[in-house]
């Protein structure tokens, strides 16, 4: 096995993984940039360890990050995710997933990309 040099995420197999296949590497999945988006407003405040570990909690909790179905997430919505003990249960970023989830459709939209969008700040 080689030895890989880290700047982060040493002794923890799932930071291990994330350091090596993911970070730093352009993303240009519209779908993925969402999901990304929103796990880094959930982790406002928090470790990147703590979101990693609870990404697949998020997964099955957001339905895969399908936009058109948190766009339209309600109060029974809310409520069934903040009793969710697998995510960051806070009402203020639970609604501005929502809130991000539909700015989502609004830029897909337009011609072009939510990929494009975002990569033409770069």
């Amino acid at each position: 096995m080689e030895d890989i040099q880290r700047c982060f995420g040493t002794g923890d197999p799932l930071m291990e993984k994330y350091h090596d296949e993911e970070w730093g590497v352009p993303v240009h999945d519209d779908r993925l940039l969402l999901e990304h988006l929103l796990l880094d407003s959930f982790q406002a405040g928090l470790s990147w360890r703590t979101i990693l570990h609870k990404r697949e909690n998020f997964r099955s909790a957001f339905h895969s990050f399908d936009p058109e179905r948190i766009a339209k997430y309600g109060d029974r919505d809310r409520a069934r995710l903040l009793a969710d003990a697998g995510i960051i249960r806070n009402k203020l970023k639970i609604n501005a997933a929502i809130t991000n989830a539909q700015a989502y459709l609004d830029i897909m939209d337009r011609p072009g990309s939510f990929s494009d969008f975002l990569w033409s700040f770069t």
